[in-house]
């Protein structure tokens, strides 16, 4: 944050019946309007565990009201678990030890120990960035005896300076950087060395690194003098002695919907810095967290956009896997005023009102008043707790209504909608797979727009909620029996043998239970599952699948008495090309800025017979990336299907000939390359 920025299908009708014997069973409560939005809840698709860090927000030495008890109680309320300190781009500047940023404010009272103790009230854990920028390995290590071993703290998770591309050596410069070696070679070799020095006092902390976000700037780019990008080289130099990445994410967007299609992207992103991860990051790669620890919105940070906004990324983000994710900021200060969806908006970036005036006598309300976000994240709170099993769930036939869902150990299951549409009203009818809830009136958390806060009350069925405009709401429902005596749960899937059309998933055998277990193995397909098979051991293999095709795959055991365990956490696999064909394609980024690359791709005829035209197709992964013009052939593109023609020139390919082509492509969101290209309809290899 630069200083600037301060500021198988196993719904369908069993679950529609079910849900109708909900209201029929339920004759003490009114009869709902006819649904508008139907929301599938999928108990047996897992997503990911609910860390106790997983609420974060970003607290700055500027703030003279950090560490205060007003605002701990405020922060503690809202179930935050995660601050971070000592302020963004202050990181990079901040000395501990006399707590002071030299060509920065700090404020009163904000030293380490008063954090601390705000932290300690709040009941969350410190996340801090030792000071990369004009700071040393050494005075990193002290801190962390001091933190640790002097203090006893217990300050588990550290990060190695903030943005620190943002130094200059792509252009832009606002992180301060003191080394003579800018690069992303000389960060990381740096990173080594403070993770070694910290290390050393305490073997227990946790070490990160930071990334640039996909689709980001500079992700992509190569700077001059460069080898590779910055993500390929911190990662290849830096990932066998970090524990965790860093992730900074304000997507921008000019109304409240194009920020509202935001978080669609969480998966894509999450999904690109793993396979980045897996790619350079070396042996046990797979042990590194992914942090967000900077995040806000560009419209209605004050109002409902920015509520809507945030309870939508944190839980997409979370649901993939994030282990944090820190709102931008605390307090922050006043921006430009304007009246957004009918209510004052501040243009501030903190959870809470800053109290400021600017020169026209307009105020914020009073210090600490919660803005619309800090609802939003208390309502996340109220949604999954620490230890809640994030399961799938999704609107089928509405763009303004969203659905996340959790599950909890006693059997509880809560249900978050988000209505984004700021006039009306909708009626969501609520299918359950995996799961049956009892028929009583559940309790139902809301928040509405220009609300003062959260308003809590029994209303509506398990089967039909009504949601008031531009609204959060969770519904927490009771199980209709109380689970005992379930099958343990599968943990630790594992794929092996990917190829183009199969894989091999394994998994330890879950300690026993009692009956005798089979183990179900299902594919998620948005929010229902598809049963790909079963077996009484602990592999299966999968076949027929798609090439370039990504699945997310959960398993269940069942006993013999017909009880299902809860899911197991997701396994992501990602088929290839096949390893042999007629044709060859090869892929090659031959320049990127962040937004667009040109690209270049060779395509080999590698079978005996002389081709005399033909057609290349690929499929772009996401709807936010295209093919701007291409070269030495026609090209064409419709959806997000792309297709490209010989020239005259290589309009014939012979037995072992090449023909290249390329192109401009543009990109908005994760630019995720495509695996798979056919060559007049035959899928080709695709050596890379």
């Amino acid at each position: 944050m630069t200083y600037q920025r301060l500021r198988r299908y196993t719904v369908a009708a069993a679950a529609v019946l079910g849900a109708a014997l909900l209201t029929a069973g339920n004759p003490g409560v009114a009869p709902a309007d006819a649904p508008d939005v139907t929301v599938t809840v999928n108990a047996k698709a897992g997503l990911a565990t609910v860390p106790s860090t997983a609420l974060g927000v970003n607290h700055a030495v500027w703030d003279q009201e950090l560490g205060t008890n007003a605002v701990a109680d405020l922060l503690g309320g809202a179930g935050v678990g995660m601050l971070r300190y000592p302020g963004g781009s202050y990181g990079d500047i901040y000395h501990w030890v006399d707590n002071t940023a030299p060509g920065g404010f700090v404020a009163p009272n904000t030293d380490f120990d008063h954090f601390m103790a705000g932290v300690q009230r709040t009941g969350a854990q410190p996340i801090i960035i030792a000071n990369y920028g004009t700071g040393t390995a050494q005075e990193a290590a002290d801190w962390v005896r001091y933190a640790n071993i002097t203090k006893g703290y217990g300050a588990k998770y550290w990060e190695i300076g903030n943005e620190n591309y943002g130094n200059g050596h792509y252009g832009a410069n606002w992180e301060a950087d003191n080394h003579a070696d800018k690069s992303p070679t000389g960060y990381a070799n740096l990173v080594v060395e403070y993770a070694q020095a910290m290390k050393a006092v305490d073997p227990t902390v946790k070490i990160g690194a930071v990334l640039t976000t996909p689709a980001n700037w500079p992700d992509a780019v190569v700077a001059g003098g460069d080898a590779a990008t910055w993500n390929q080289t911190v990662l290849s130099i830096a990932g066998p002695h970090v524990d965790f990445v860093i992730l900074h994410w304000y997507p921008g967007g000019a109304t409240a919907p194009e920020t509202f299609a935001r978080p669609d992207q969480a998966s894509d992103i999450v999904y690109m810095v793993r396979q980045q991860i897996a790619r350079f990051a070396g042996p046990n790669s797979g042990r590194l967290g992914i942090a967000v620890t900077e995040l806000n919105t560009s419209v209605g940070r004050n109002t409902q956009p920015g509520a809507l906004f945030a309870a939508e990324m944190y839980t997409n983000l979370l649901e993939n896997g994030v282990f944090t994710v820190d709102w931008w900021n605390t307090h922050n200060g006043m921006g430009n005023v304007s009246t957004v969806a009918g209510q004052p908006d501040y243009d501030d970036f903190g959870l809470l009102s800053s109290a400021n005036c600017n020169s026209g006598g307009v105020c914020e309300p009073a210090l600490n008043t919660p803005f619309a976000s800090y609802h939003a994240i208390k309502m996340l709170s109220l949604f999954a707790r620490t230890g809640d099993t994030l399961i799938r769930a999704g609107s089928s036939n509405s763009p303004v209504v969203s659905a996340h869902a959790a599950r909890r150990a006693n059997g509880d299951l809560t249900v978050l909608l988000a209505n984004k549409d700021p006039d009306n009203a909708h009626t969501v009818g609520l299918n359950y797979a995996g799961y049956t809830p009892a028929a009583a009136t559940p309790t139902v958390h809301t928040f509405t727009n220009g609300a003062p806060g959260i308003t809590t009350a029994t209303s509506g069925t398990a089967a039909s909620q009504i949601l008031p405009p531009y609204s959060l709401t969770t519904v927490v429902l009771h199980p209709s029996t109380v689970p005992s005596g379930l099958p343990n749960p599968v943990f630790g899937l594992s794929a092996s043998a990917v190829t183009d059309r199969s894989a091999t998933i394994s998994w330890p055998t879950p300690p026993p239970s009692g009956s005798p277990v089979k183990y179900e193995i299902y594919r998620q397909n948005g929010a229902v599952s598809e049963q790909w098979g079963e077996t009484t051991g602990t592999s299966f293999t999968a076949h027929n699948l798609n090439p370039g095709s990504r699945y997310t795959v959960n398993v269940l055991a069942r006993d013999n008495a017909g009880q299902l365990s809860p899911t197991s956490p997701p396994l992501i696999i990602t088929t290839g090309a096949p390893a042999t064909s007629t044709c060859s394609v090869k892929f090659t980024d031959v320049s990127n800025w962040g937004s667009g690359l040109v690209a270049s791709i060779d395509i080999t005829n590698t079978g005996t017979a002389v081709l005399n035209g033909w057609t290349l197709t690929f499929s772009w992964p996401t709807a936010l990336q295209s093919m701007g013009g291409g070269w030495n052939g026609t090209w064409n593109q419709t959806g997000t299907t792309v297709t490209v023609t010989p020239a005259d020139f290589n309009y014939t390919l012979n037995p072992g000939a090449t023909a290249n082509v390329g192109f401009v492509g543009n990109y908005s969101g994760p630019n995720i390359i495509p695996i798979t290209y056919t060559l007049n309809g035959t899928v080709c290899a695709n050596p890379q």
